[in-house]
């Protein structure tokens, strides 16, 4: 049997392999197209496509793959195989630098918003030379993936990756504007660093099968919780189960052999709840690779008799799941520019980029919070358990008081040798991330973590986001230091410019317990935006602020922005119907007949007893539970036909975000009242006629 280190990577085509298998010169225009500084050739692109399917073959591949993220939160693949055949009738292998560097796609079912008709259905992959190709597959069956970004005829981003891909661009380049203007020449490249903490549960896969819920919608729409629930926290940090362990050493092992560094693994809090957290990397392929994660983790589950649920919130009182995004700024020479150990006071690198995000976050706050807006995620954020819907900064004690220590500095004199720059630079902990954990964006020793983004939902949409509005106010600071002649010494302008900012922008800094009711209440006071779920924060897409900041920075065009703003309108239409619609299934086809079986068998012993006792005194509880039983039957009939001519008015509504608040006002309320019904009903209702698993068999059942 292999080590773990003699098989890690053996299925990933990593750079070193292709400057092992290729001559430098071809290696070196390689990396000039990857950088952006230069296109490859056809003749260069013959030559690594070649290499690239000698390197596949040789590993068992019989197909490649452009690989891709729609605008669907999935990813997408179409298989074509390295088979062609010749003049002569010879079969023989080919794949050509154009099959490498494009390929052509059907677009008309995959969500465009308008972006394309669906008559004009050509789309096109084009390869993206800064994530790895890898290959996937067993036996004879292996594929040769190769990521790809995906767009229209005409260039329309229809995919996560291509606004990615430009944010860190608008990002690096702000970010070495501000590097030049501090005196460091050595910096030629600085990269968005992510890592990504993902979280899901685990379900025996026999139980998931008769639920309806979980198969079709990806939680349960019923459910009590049995008397044991997570509140002992026996579960949290404890002894993985031997049938998980087994899962997860084989998860490791997948993940490891396509070069993905599954870091660290760990009970969560909720039963059932599980975490993995991979390495820092790049942050587009971190996105990559967190796509893999989570369709390996559904693979190997289903391997293992399990099923593995991704949803934000699959079991009503309990902890949801979340996407953790660890994010920071890396230069080529090796610095992290979030590092307060780099602070000294002939250096305020660190604070200068921590006021950026600082700024950012106040400005944009809204437009951040919207790209965590999904119907999963609403079940999860502002509970106990996840961050409130209130956007706000950790930054912990000691740097927050360096910044108000600044704020207190006096800059007002002209003369410069007034300007006090022999300002106290405390010791900054090296990681607090366990000091503050009810913050959506922390600050944890040396990098940001934002906590609100959903466990199911792409990474890439938070992350391109946050780039965005950090080099928008990266740019906005790059223009002032260098307007700025009052003062000679860099150091004292940055002083007064975070000095100016810090005044401005504090109120989104926030070090207390974001779970407590009271810091909703302070928050509106302060005036920031409580965008309490998707419906208030889809229209932040299309707002003309919105619009300005991503056409600005060249990410977004005002077109593209509409097309995903309708998107996640029919996103959110789309799962409130799979779930009304699945609920309505459930009580009409499973729990209702069961109703009616329950009432009779009871009613027949209450028949029975009376006739063998003949006094009504035997049977007074028997006959009031029954009566409460049929009084949830029929509010749950009622429920049912409410739901039942609800969707069809929904139907008639051509509107997308009209149809969105319809479902939100309308028929959502009755879908939860629908639950209250059929929970109560649980409880009434002996378990061995109970139709569908009980949360006791799904959470405490491995």
């Amino acid at each position: 049997m292999k080590s773990m280190l003699e098989t890690f990577g053996i299925n990933y085509f990593s750079e070193l392999d292709l400057k092992s298998r290729v001559p430098g010169t071809i290696f070196k225009k390689f990396k000039s197209a990857q950088l952006g500084e230069g296109e490859l050739s056809p003749e260069v692109a013959d030559i690594i496509a070649s290499t690239v399917k000698n390197w596949a073959i040789e590993n068992g591949a019989t197909h490649f793959t452009h690989w891709f993220q729609p605008l669907t939160e999935l990813t997408a693949e179409k298989h074509e195989s390295f088979i062609s055949v010749s003049s002569d009738g010879t079969i023989l292998s080919q794949f050509s630098g154009k099959s490498l560097i494009k390929g052509e796609t059907d677009t008309s079912s995959f969500p465009n918003g308008g972006l394309r008709s669906t008559f004009e259905a050509r789309g096109y992959t084009a390869w993206d030379t800064t994530s790895p190709m890898f290959l996937k597959g067993n036996g004879i069956s292996k594929t040769l993936y190769i990521p790809t970004a995906f767009v229209g005829y005409n260039g329309e981003a229809l995919d996560k990756k291509v606004p990615l891909l430009r944010s860190i661009k608008a990002i690096e380049i702000q970010s070495l504007r501000i590097q030049k203007l501090l005196g460091d020449t050595n910096t030629k490249h600085i990269d968005v660093t992510l890592g990504v903490e993902q979280e899901y549960f685990l379900v025996d896969k026999k139980f998931w099968d008769k639920r309806l819920d979980l198969s079709l919608a990806g939680r349960t729409l019923f459910g009590n919780l049995p008397p044991k629930g997570q509140e002992m926290n026996d579960h949290y940090y404890g002894t993985i189960k031997e049938r998980v362990e087994n899962f997860m050493a084989e998860l490791d092992s997948e993940l490891w052999r396509i070069g993905v560094i599954a870091k660290t693994k760990h009970n969560e809090v909720a039963p059932n709840q599980f975490e993995l957290a991979l390495m820092f990397t790049s942050a587009n392929v971190a996105v990559d690779q967190n796509h893999l994660t989570m369709d390996t983790i559904k693979k190997v589950a289903d391997r293992h008799q399990l099923a593995a649920l991704l949803h934000e919130k699959p079991f009503q009182g309990i902890n949801g799941s979340g996407k953790h995004c660890n994010w920071s700024l890396s230069t080529d020479t090796g610095i992290n520019i979030f590092d307060p150990n780099t602070l000294a006071k002939d250096n305020l690198q660190f604070l200068l980029y921590v006021m950026a995000v600082v700024e950012g976050i106040d400005r944009y706050s809204d437009i951040l919070r919207a790209s965590t807006a999904t119907p999963g995620n609403d079940h999860r954020l502002g509970g106990h358990e996840a961050p409130p819907a209130v956007i706000s900064i950790f930054l912990g004690d000691q740097l927050e008081e360096l910044l108000k220590n600044i704020e207190n500095i006096d800059v007002s004199s002209t003369e410069e040798e007034k300007i006090d720059i022999d300002i106290h630079i405390p010791k900054i902990a090296k990681d607090f991330s366990d000091r503050n954990r009810t913050s959506p964006f922390a600050f944890t020793g040396n990098k940001f973590e934002f906590r609100m983004p959903g466990s199911s939902a792409s990474p890439s949409t938070p992350v391109f986001v946050l780039n965005t509005i950090v080099a928008d106010i990266l740019k906005e600071y790059a223009d002032l230091l260098s307007e700025d002649t009052s003062v000679k010494n860099i150091n004292k302008s940055i002083i007064k410019l975070v000095k100016e900012k810090y005044k401005k922008h504090k109120r989104i800094i926030f070090n207390g317990n974001g779970y407590d009711s009271s810091w909703i209440e302070k928050a509106e006071e302060l005036g920031l935006p409580n965008l309490k779920n998707t419906i208030a924060g889809l229209p932040i897409y299309i707002k003309e602020e919105t619009i300005s900041l991503f056409e600005r920075n060249n990410i977004l065009t005002r077109e593209e922005l509409y097309s995903r703003f309708k998107v996640y309108c029919e996103r959110y239409n789309n799962q409130s119907n799979i779930e009304i619609t699945t609920a309505v299934r459930m009580a009409r086809n499973e729990i209702y007949p069961c109703i009616i079986k329950y009432i009779n068998n009871i009613s027949q012993m209450i028949n029975n007893v009376r006739a063998a006792l003949g006094e009504e005194k035997f049977i007074q509880y028997d006959k009031e539970h029954l009566i409460k039983v049929i009084s949830y039957k029929n509010r749950l009939k009622d429920t049912i036909t409410k739901l039942n001519e609800g969707t069809k008015t929904a139907f008639s509504i051509s509107d997308s975000y009209k149809k969105t608040i319809y479902y939100d006002t309308e028929l959502i309320p009755v879908l939860n009242e629908m639950r209250v019904i059929v929970d109560e009903l649980e409880l009434l209702i002996e378990k061995s006629v109970w139709p569908i698993p009980t949360y006791f068999d799904l959470l405490f059942n491995l």
